[in-house]
Order: structure tokens, then C-alpha cells, then sequence
């Protein structure tokens, strides 16, 4: 009855509240490898990514991994009958490695769904700070192919190896995501000294022997990656702070609360990583400097263009994890989403959260679906485009450039199902020569200068059977600028 009441409180509970921020970078230092600044530009082209926050923590339905941190912040409450007892919590939360078993993993479907709305690449929870792996790790005996997992019976057990394998065969970039700090292990929080916060539990400086024990089983963990599953695209770093004290920026209230230098060498690593995937791009979020490839504002969208790489991540519901009867983001708000991030010189990461089944909620077929009807339509105004520094957002319009062509995105008011019969653009000045397309019709419009402005009609033949919902986009060509 105690386990039923515990696990009832869970789907109770449903989970949303957002883990830490990270804000975007200020300070970008561009990749000195010609592979790697290679492989950054075409990841810049490709726009639109899927992330998943998987593992044990599904079955309760709850925000992965912190409530196991024993800090004061909303993200990390613990619910049910060990809420007031952290031992026993933390007892019941790495047991339920015993009851994992998502007999319903098939990820060529998620492969063929994330294609067919538009994505590109994929970044996948290889280890959160909880410590379960997802993959066959020869670390420890925490992870999903142990004999103490139900799954680990089945012949795709190796999660990892099994979505990045179906991912690539789709078309797909792929990522993985890997947490350096380590909760479930003894050379992080080491059982000596109960841990306070998300810090190590000891002062790494104290005690080196213990800290260097550490830094092996990361950098021999992070190989495995690199040498057993694969090409691997990009290495995606979470939990800043595990970083040396002098990257510490004191104006980040979050980075201002460190209070040990957590230095995992970063050169070695990435050195490491680099000879088994020639080209790797290393996020290593919020730690400045040359193994933040791209910087990844989290849960938000930079306000304005941005010179250097960046991505947002951001949920397609209210969590990272899966929850029961979670609210989905509708195929407007995403699109939205991702014609400001693209229109800005960003990409789109968006997330949905696998159930403890080894499947996605219907709904999140559905907005893909609904996301790749409108991607079939107007994908060129997306992949290969540059973010727009020239006319800034105006209204409901935003622009994206390619080539001699500028693409103005009108995102449509709610209620309102069709483009607007006259389209004004500021401070736009077009030749003679200029055409403009509605994207999803063969019709060239008709368009005006006045002043510095342009103004475009669109004809109620267009108008009464758009190509597309959400929003629409104008191609404007000029020749001379080609």
C-alpha cells in the first residue's frame, strides 16, 4: 500500500517546474579546427532539432534528477512517502532502476516522425545528474543494461546505440547529451560527507585522490561515447557548474554559489574526444571559452539577432521529463518559436519527454505532424538561411536571408486564418526587378514602393485558400543583389 500511495502521489503531482536557466554567452570564441568550424556551419543551416530527457525518473512522472538535490529551489521538492526522509528517498529514486523497463521503444518511429516534421539532428540524455545511464556503460552498474533493469533482457537494451543508430539511418546529426556531475557516484557525492547542494560533496582540492577518480571515470565514460556508438556529431556538456574557479562569471547569481573549483579538464577531454570524432562539436554549456561551440539559452529566446552560434532549448510541454497529461505548446506558439530563433541566427532544440513505456504522448505525433505540413511548405525560408540583421522584427513579421533572397514571415494573429490582403514592410527598398512569391503558390504578387517602405497585395484567390496555416511566408527576390 506505501509503494501505491508513493507512486500515486507522483502522477499527482505532475511535475512541470523548470531546472536552472542557463542565460546565452557574451563572450564566443569561434572553433580553431577547420573540422569542427565545418561541421558548426552546417549545424547552422540545419535549424531545427528534437532533444529527449529520458530515464528512470518517467515512471514517476517527475522532473529528472533534482529532487534528489538536497537545495531549497522548486525544481528540487520531493514528493510522497520518503518526501521528509532525503536517505530514503534517494533509496527508493535508484530503485526504481529495478522496475524500468520500456517495452515499447521502438525509436525508428520517433526517427521518422522528428524527420517528417522537419528536425534535423538529435540530442539524447546519455546520463543526467542522477547518475542512471542509458547506455552500456563498463563504469558501474547503474544503468539500463544491468541485470538489475528489467529491460537489460531485451535485444535493444543499449538505448543509446539504438536511437543514435535509427536517428542516422533518418538523416540525422547526433548528439549526446552527458551530465558531468554525478550524483549516484561515490567520487562526487562521496556518502562520507551528505551532500549540501548540487556541488560535490567534499572540496575537491582536500582530497585529489578522490577528485582525480572522478575526472577517470568521466573521461573514460565520455570515450565509450566516442568509440562505441558510432559517428557522434556533437557532445552536449550539462551542469556548469562543474567547471575550473577561474571561469566562474561572479555576475551569474547561480556561478556566484560554487564554492569549489570542479576543474575536469576540459582540453584533455575534448582533445580525447576529437581524435575518435574528427570535427565534434563540444557544448560544454555556460563555461565561456573554446569548447562552448555554441552557446544554449535555456527555456527562452534571445530578444535580439546574435553574431555566433547559438540554440535555444526549449519543452514542446511544461517539463524535460515526461508527465502524465501534460499540456503541449500548439503548432502555432512552436512555429512562432522557431521563426524568431531562426530569424535571430539561432536554431530550435525542442524537446519532448519519453513515458516510462518507451513512448511519446500522442500528442506529440500529433504537432509534429502539424509542424511538418507547415515545414513542407516554407522549409527554404528555414534550413541554409541566415538570422536577420538588417529589418528587425515588425509586428507579426520577421525575416530570414539567403542568397539574393530575404524571406518576410507573417505569423498570424489568433483567429486569424489568412494572410492579410496588403502587406506592409518598413524600410525595405526593392528595383524593379524585385518578385515576390507567397511560398506554397506559383502566383507572383504585385507590390509597391512607398517611401522606404513596400507594400505587397495579395489577392483574395490567395487568400481564400492559403497554403498553409500559422504563418506565411514571402519570398522576395532581387536580382541585383545576387
Amino acid at each position: 500500500m506505501k509503494k501505491y500511495l508513493f507512486f500515486l502521489s507522483f502522477l499527482l503531482l505532475a511535475i512541470s517546474l523548470p531546472a536552472q536557466q542557463h542565460d546565452a554567452s557574451h563572450r564566443y570564441i569561434w572553433p580553431s579546427d577547420s573540422l569542427v568550424l565545418q561541421k558548426l556551419h552546417h549545424w547552422q543551416d540545419v535549424k531545427f532539432g528534437l532533444m529527449m530527457h529520458w530515464g528512470t525518473y518517467s515512471q514517476w512522472g517527475i522532473v529528472e534528477s533534482w529532487s534528489l538535490c538536497p537545495e531549497d529551489e522548486p525544481w528540487c521538492r520531493r514528493r510522497g512517502v520518503f518526501a521528509d526522509n532525503w536517505y530514503g528517498y534517494v533509496k527508493a529514486y535508484e530503485n526504481l532502476q529495478a522496475s524500468f523497463n520500456p517495452v515499447r521503444f521502438a525509436p525508428e518511429k520517433w526517427a521518422a516522425a522528428a524527420k517528417d516534421a522537419g528536425m534535423k539532428y538529435v540530442v539524447f540524455t546519455t546520463k543526467h545528474h542522477d547518475g542512471f545511464c542509458m547506455f552500456d556503460t563498463r563504469q558501474t552498474d547503474y544503468r539500463i543494461t544491468d541485470a538489475k533493469t528489467p529491460f537489460s533482457a531485451s535485444p535493444r537494451a543499449n538505448v543509446t546505440r539504438e536511437i543514435f543508430e535509427a536517428f542516422r539511418q533518418a538523416g540525422f546529426m547526433t548528439g549526446a547529451y552527458y551530465s558531468k556531475p554525478d550524483w549516484h557516484s561515490d567520487d562526487y557525492w562521496w556518502r562520507y560527507f551528505p551532500p549540501k547542494d548540487r556541488n560535490p560533496s567534499y572540496d575537491p582540492a582536500k582530497y585529489p585522490e578522490r577528485w582525480e577518480s572522478f575526472k577517470s571515470f568521466t573521461h573514460n565514460q565520455v570515450r565509450e561515447l566516442m568509440e562505441d556508438y558510432g559517428q557522434v556529431d556533437i557532445l552536449w556538456l550539462d551542469g556548469g557548474w562543474v567547471r575550473p574557479m577561474e571561469t566562474i562569471d561572479p555576475s551569474v547569481s547561480w556561478q556566484k554559489s560554487i564554492p569549489y573549483s570542479q576543474d575536469i579538464d576540459m582540453a584533455a577531454l575534448a582533445a580525447m574526444a576529437r581524435q575518435r570524432q574528427p570535427g565534434l562539436l563540444v557544448v560544454d554549456r555556460t563555461v565561456t571559452g573554446p569548447f562552448e561551440n555554441y552557446v544554449t539559452p535555456e527555456q527562452q529566446v534571445p530578444d535580439t539577432f546574435l553574431p555566433y552560434p547559438w540554440e535555444s532549448c526549449i519543452t514542446m510541454g511544461t517539463s524535460w521529463s515526461y508527465v502524465p497529461n501534460d499540456h503541449y505548446k500548439p503548432p502555432a506558439s512552436i512555429i512562432r518559436l522557431l521563426t524568431d530563433i531562426v530569424s535571430r541566427g539561432g536554431n530550435l532544440l525542442l524537446n519532448i519527454g519519453p513515458g516510462p513505456d518507451g513512448e511519446w504522448d500522442p500528442v506529440a505525433y500529433d504537432r509534429l505532424k502539424e509542424i511538418g505540413g507547415w515545414m513542407q511548405v516554407n522549409g527554404e525560408a528555414i534550413y541554409g538561411t541566415q538570422g536577420d540583421s538588417l529589418y528587425g522584427a515588425q509586428g507579426q513579421l520577421v525575416f530570414t536571408l539567403k542568397g539574393g533572397d530575404t524571406y518576410a514571415i507573417y505569423r498570424a494573429a489568433e483567429g486569424e486564418t489568412a494572410p492579410p490582403a496588403n502587406l506592409r514592410i518598413s524600410n525595405f527598398e526593392c528595383s524593379k526587378s524585385t518578385e515576390i512569391q507567397l511560398l506554397g503558390t506559383d502566383k507572383t504578387l504585385k507590390w509597391s514602393q512607398k517611401g522606404k517602405d513596400i507594400q505587397v497585395v495579395i489577392p483574395e484567390s490567395v487568400r481564400s485558400k492559403p497554403p498553409c496555416q500559422y504563418a506565411w511566408v514571402f519570398r522576395i527576390s532581387r536580382p541585383e543583389s545576387k
